[in-house]
């Protein structure tokens, strides 16, 4: 048993996001073999959560095929970590946008769910409630009677703390708003609100910060992409044509300002009877939401049916993606969670390549 065997055992092993094997993509960095000791050094493009531990079993199954005395160590490498940001965000590994061209199609219900599924697979997880129309994320996550967590600092600065719920992070103007006040705020108002609440928010450390904006294309959205360098964007649609044309401008929007398109995620796409599970109807129509992704070139990250105990667990803050009552519902929703972690690793993949060792 030498470096050169183990290496060749190695690099045909995929790596399952960019479905190219280890020796192709340069992850491989270096086998080092000292008796029956076997540790493997390996270079991936963050986020690592839901890859690092099914290449770590690769990797020490190919060996123990071969060499079952062997014991094997794997280390792992990220590339692909942002380079600059706003300082409030400098702990911020990736940044998420989750958008709608028009309301209603519950993209809020998604964004919420995408950052618990996100934060499920062991990630740290922030969710910013930048729908300043209607702010629901402190509703849906629980946290509606919660106040703003804040403090000064020595130079007399406000500095604001996100509140935590199910393992997320999560900052809303519904946190300095009383319930039925109403947000009345003109276009540069507005963009002075957002840019406040991501200059005085302190996140830490976060693998992901997921972004609820507000439906449309308008000023949080331009001030977002000017500001921040998004790693990319989720689109939220559901399948009729009406929908769809907003799916549109908001796809040509992110490409006008240079931001990736992760995919489009179609809500409300059948219903199926709880009396009746093997039928299924298209309520709002069938298809749209893969074929706008299919004509813009974009991934089709998933669907999500209609389901009243989705609108129950928005409404009583607990969000659906937890409920061990529904694991179907909540797989199917982690499948799209999972998509997007793909997506992002790949728009992460150009990125400068600084290093932070990570030990299984």
């Amino acid at each position: 048993m030498n470096d050169v065997l183990i290496r060749s055992l190695l690099e045909p092993i995929i790596d399952p996001d960019f479905d190219r094997p280890l020796g192709a993509i340069g992850a491989l960095s270096k086998v080092e073999v000292e008796g029956d000791h076997v540790r493997v050094y390996l270079e991936l493009v963050q986020p690592l959560h839901t890859v690092a531990r099914r290449l770590d079993l690769a990797c020490t199954s190919a060996i123990h095929a071969n060499y079952p005395e062997a014991t094997v160590e794997v280390l792992v490498r990220e590339t692909g970590l942002p380079t600059k940001t706003a300082p409030a965000l400098a702990g911020v590994k990736n940044l998420i946008a989750v958008a709608s061209g028009k309301g209603g199609v519950g993209k809020s219900t998604m964004a919420a769910n995408l950052a618990v599924a996100l934060a499920q697979t062991g990630a740290h997880v922030g969710l910013l409630d930048a729908d300043v129309y209607g702010p629901s994320q402190p509703t849906m996550f629980g946290l509606a009677a919660e106040g703003m967590r804040a403090e000064k600092t020595d130079d007399g600065k406000l500095v604001g703390y996100p509140n935590e719920s199910f393992g997320v992070k999560i900052a809303s103007l519904g946190f300095v708003m009383q319930r039925d006040q109403a947000a009345i705020l003109r276009g540069p108002m507005l963009a002075g609100y957002f840019s406040t609440l991501v200059d005085q928010i302190q996140w830490g450390e976060l693998d992901y910060l997921v972004f609820d904006l507000p439906p449309g294309t308008g000023d949080i959205q331009l001030t977002l992409t000017q500001r921040i360098p998004l790693t990319g964007a989720v689109v939220i649609t559901t399948p009729q044509e009406i929908a769809l044309a907003d799916v549109r401008r908001s796809i040509q929007m992110f490409r006008k300002v240079n931001v990736n398109v992760l995919g489009v995620v179609e809500n409300m796409s059948y219903f199926i009877p709880p009396d009746m599970p093997e039928k299924r109807y298209h309520i709002f129509g069938k298809g749209g939401g893969a074929a706008v992704a299919s004509e813009y070139d974009v991934p089709f990250l998933g669907e999500v049916p209609i389901d009243v105990r989705i609108r129950e667990g928005g409404d009583g803050g607990f969000p659906f993606v937890l409920d061990a009552d529904r694991m179907d519902l909540g797989d199917a929703f982690r499948a799209i969670a999972s998509r997007v972690v793909s997506e992002v690793r790949k728009a992460n993949a150009s990125t400068s390549q600084q290093t932070v060792q990570i030990t299984l």
